[in-house]
């Protein structure tokens, strides 16, 4: 195992056990061209070999922590494209591995078409309450364009078979930014949102990633994207529409309504400890971030000999956690308390950070909000501008 250490001085002020649990199903129909993930295309006696793996993994893990779990997310890759049956080994594997909490958040995300009246009694019958739809766009010719495998009516039909089967917690990932995308593809993909009654909305710039189709066309000057100023104004759209039909805009990509906040994901942006399971997953305990194997054979050897997968771990020194947590935290609207700050790190937030938090003031990107510091309305559309003032 490769591993690379911080500074000698940990992070150790505010350790806890982990609550949350992130598990990592990498399989997908096809590959979409914008996609830089652990994912595969995989026959189902591989689908079934990782299942048993997944089991394994799960069973080491338990031991990272002693409370029981309040968050669980199944992320891919596509967790619907496992079959009812694996669903459920992997679902019970982890309540066979963890003591859960009745009223945990059991989040699972899923493509438009993956879905069916088996899989979805299956993922409720084992304790999941939340579901997160890949949608993208509603647009036809876009997701064409993009290599997703599901037409927007595959959206309005997925989602409305699962609210039927009783979730009403349901998300809805939009991107914006895409190649040949205009103003009014993002306003009538928002239009379609709202009329299916979700109450969660990702709404993700286009990031083209290396190593992707995406990549190499732009590269090769063939991918025609919008531009910043045309992104600027979807954005804003986006913000100011669903705004408009009742959502919170809590975080810089995402909006829910009353109650409806992704309890997993806060924990990330509070940057709690969590623990992860699968192929190239990550993790973050005890002031360690571990990433396993993005192979699937070396994640599988590993295993069989029963160690656990872990490709690279990085101890969190002291200074680094601080910038993790004003980094973080300044996603979310809340922003960042000063005394949580202290409780956790042994240090004002001021100490060390006041050049920044004066340079945001000064520029009216930073504000006071009582106990806490957060973007102002115009911030965040040029959020990462003031995350960089936090890093050395």
């Amino acid at each position: 195992m490769k591993s690379e250490h911080g500074s000698a001085l940990a992070a150790t002020a505010g350790f806890t056990d982990p609550t949350s649990l992130y598990v990592h199903i990498p399989f997908c129909g096809s590959r979409c061209h914008y996609c830089d993930f652990t994912t595969f295309v995989a026959p189902r006696s591989v689908m079934d070999g990782y299942v048993e793996d997944l089991k394994r993994e799960l069973a080491m893990v338990s031991s990272l922590t002693s409370k029981p779990l309040r968050t669980v997310f199944f992320g891919g890759g596509t967790p619907t494209a496992l079959d009812s049956e694996q669903l459920a080994l992997v679902l019970s594997a982890v309540t066979e591995a963890f003591d859960v909490e009745p009223t945990a958040e059991w989040t699972v995300e899923a493509n438009p078409g993956t879905v069916n009246e088996e899989k979805l009694s299956v993922l409720r019958e084992r304790g999941v309450n939340r579901l997160s739809f890949g949608a993208q766009t509603f647009e036809d010719r876009l997701l064409l364009a993009i290599g997703r495998s599901h037409d927007s009516e595959t959206i309005e039909s997925s989602v409305q078979l699962a609210q039927s089967r009783g979730f009403t917690r349901i998300n809805l990932d939009l991107m914006f930014g895409l190649p040949e995308q205009s103003l009014d593809d993002v306003r009538e993909a928002l239009n379609r949102v709202v009329q299916l009654g979700v109450h969660h909305v990702s709404a993700y710039w286009l990031k083209v990633e290396p190593g992707t189709p995406f990549h190499q066309w732009r590269e090769a000057g063939l991918l025609p994207l919008p531009g910043e100023d045309a992104e600027a104004d979807m954005y804003h759209l986006v913000r100011e529409t669903l705004k408009q039909a009742g959502f919170h805009h809590y975080e810089v990509s995402n909006f829910a309504t009353e109650g409806e906040m992704a309890e997993h994901n806060l924990v990330y942006w509070r940057n709690e400890p969590y623990l992860a399971a699968g192929v190239g997953a990550h993790g973050y305990v005890n002031g360690t971030r571990y990433e396993n194997h993005r192979v699937l054979q070396r994640y599988s050897a590993d295993l069989m000999k029963g160690t656990r997968p872990v490709l690279e771990t990085n101890q969190v020194d002291a200074h680094e956690a601080m910038e993790d947590t004003m980094m973080l935290g300044l996603r979310l609207s809340e922003g960042v308390s000063k005394r949580r700050f202290l409780k956790r790190h042994g240090k004002s937030m001021e100490a060390v950070f006041g050049e920044a938090i004066d340079w945001g003031l000064r520029n009216s990107l930073l504000t006071w909000d009582q106990d806490s510091i957060r973007l102002t309305d115009r911030a965040w559309p040029i959020a990462n501008v003031v995350f960089e003032k936090f890093v050395e």
